[in-house]
Formats: C-alpha cells, structure tokens, sequence
C-alpha cells in the first residue's frame, strides 16, 4: 500500500465569513450562471497545527474546458495585491489559494506547486458556491508525495483536511446584520430555532448513513480496516445512553418534559409582556393625540379672542382730518 507524508501537514484549518463572502461576490461578478470557476489567494497565518484563513482577494484566471492542462494565472497581479495587503496588515500572509469548485480537478496539483513561489507548504479550500447537500462548503486540501511500496517514482496527491468555520466578535457582528436583511422577518424564534434543529438533524442523519456505507464496505472487503477510524466509532458507541435501563429512559424524560414546559412558559410570559407593551404604546400615543388637539384648540381660540390692531396709516390719517 502506498504511504503518505503526513506530519508536515497542519491538522486543521479554519476559514473566516469574510473569505466566503469574498469568494461568492467572486463567482457572482465572474461566473455566475456558467460552468467556470474563480480562482483566488488566501491570506492569513500558518503554524504546523493549523491554519488561520482570515482574508482573500480574487486572480484574473482563465482555462480550456476542453483541455484542463491548459490554463493562465496572472503571476505579476498576485505579487502586486500581496505587496499591498502587507502594507495594511503585515500579519496576513499568503498561505494558499481557493477555487469555487465544487470538486478537485486535474490541474489543480499545478496550480498548487505554483503557489509554492509564496508559500512552502499551500492550502487549497475548496468553496462550494452553490452547496446542495447540508454542512459547511468548504474542503481543504495539502498536496503531498504519495510514495509507493513498489519503489516507483513518488508521484503528488491532495490529502484532506478537517477545515470549520471560524470568526472573531466583531465578524460575528458583522454577519448577524447581513442576516438580519435575508431572515423572514414573519417567522418567530422558535420557527427558526425548529429549522435550525431540523437541519442538524439532517446533517446527522447523513453523517450516520456515512458510517454505516463505510462498515458494510469494510464487511464486503470492498475497504480495509482502519483502526483509527473503528476505535472513534467506539467511543462514539460508549457514550451513547443504554436507554434499555428504565431508570436511564424515565430520566431523559423526565428532563426532556421539563425542558418543554420551561420553553412554553418562557414563550407564553414573552407574548404577555409584548402585549403588555403594545397596549401601553397604544394608551400613550391616545393621550399624546389628545395633548395636540388640546393644545390647537387653545391656539385657535386665542387667536379669536385677540382684537386686530389698526395699521399705521389709518390712525395718522384720523389725526389729520
């Protein structure tokens, strides 16, 4: 079996909301409605256990459809935007590169040694722009040497690895006012919270169809048996509760009851107290409409009960007569 390098590798790597709205406004002023991708630099820092992807600009590329070996970076537009993103945050370096997929290609392992003019070791994030199944749209990747048992030559190939979604307090803030003008505004809270749960629960029921296709493989002898992957089934395994026990499963009701009642009394004393609100919105604007008309009728009544001073020409012209 072949082997690979994996230790130079970092083991994580985490991509910021700005880098995936940088990467759709890309594919939305490029490619939209084709079968092209986009290309871009990812900035941001590197260590050996993970890698920070905190920022991005896009790269004027373009390739052969028909022939994917044939394709063109612009070399001098990327070193121009890096000298300049290093004037406004020397932090930010340049660690790799996307593209908008949503799968790997066979001219991406060029592209990448390419990148190796910026970077020792390049990560490719794959950003899915347009994402069909539930989960994040991103995929990161290191190319690696894939050295054979057999002692031909060692060839290149893209390893996985775990990528998330990452954001510091003020990127929370900014994103939470971008939904805030996507968000149905008629649906309520617990509406969202429900949908939010519901496509969790999709996602976990995908991740469980995942794990049983695997094990009926490895029984088929279709995979080999990784160890690894078997022990972290384990311990996903012990912590599951033995339900079977009635004291266990009367107790996971019991708190599960508890938790619905405490929701429904929240969700009743939050509708009393917005009603308490809009009644008294109601009493205060009836008697702000009464001060004004109050307050008109006072000036128009004035104003009739004031006589009209006579002009300066008429009382010179009695005196003169």
């Amino acid at each position: 079996m072949p082997g690979l390098e994996l230790a130079s590798n970092p083991t994580k790597v985490v991509v910021h909301p700005l880098v995936l709205l940088s990467v759709v406004d890309h594919y939305n002023r490029v490619a939209k409605n084709t079968k092209k991708r986009v290309v871009g630099v990812l900035l941001g820092q590197a260590d050996s256990t993970s890698v920070n992807v905190a920022n991005s600009f896009a790269v004027p590329f373009e390739e052969d459809e028909k022939s994917p070996s044939v394709w063109f970076l612009d070399h001098n537009y990327i070193e121009t935007m890096r000298d300049m993103f290093k004037k406004v945050n020397a932090k930010e370096k340049v660690i790799g590169w996307y593209h908008s997929g949503p799968k790997l290609r066979s001219s991406d392992l060029q592209i990448s040694e390419l990148f190796k003019r910026y970077t020792a070791n390049p990560v490719l994030v794959v950003v899915d722009v347009q994402p069909k199944e539930i989960g994040i749209p991103t995929d990161a990747y290191f190319s690696v040497e894939d050295i054979h048992d057999d002692g031909t030559t060692a060839t290149k190939t893209f390893e996985h690895v775990p990528s998330e979604i990452g954001a510091e307090e003020t990127e929370e803030i900014g994103v939470e006012h971008l939904l805030r003008d996507i968000k149905d505004s008629s649906t309520g809270t617990l509406a969202t919270r429900i949908s939010h749960q519901l496509t969790s629960l999709r996602g976990l029921a995908e991740r469980l169809d995942d794990i049983r296709s695997y094990l009926q493989n490895v029984l088929d002898d279709k995979l080999p048996v990784n160890s690894e992957i078997i022990q972290n089934l384990q311990d996903i395994f012990n912590l599951l509760p033995n339900l079977s026990i009635p004291d266990d499963s009367s107790a996971f009701t019991v708190q599960t009851n508890d938790e619905y009642a405490l929701i429904y009394v929240a969700s009743l004393a939050r509708a009393v107290i917005a009603l308490h609100d809009l009644i008294n919105n109601k009493i205060d604007n009836r008697e702000a409409e009464r001060k004004d008309d109050a307050k008109e009728r006072d000036e128009k009544s004035s104003d009739s009960s004031t006589p009209k001073a006579q002009s300066p020409e008429k009382k010179e012209g009695t005196k003169t007569s």
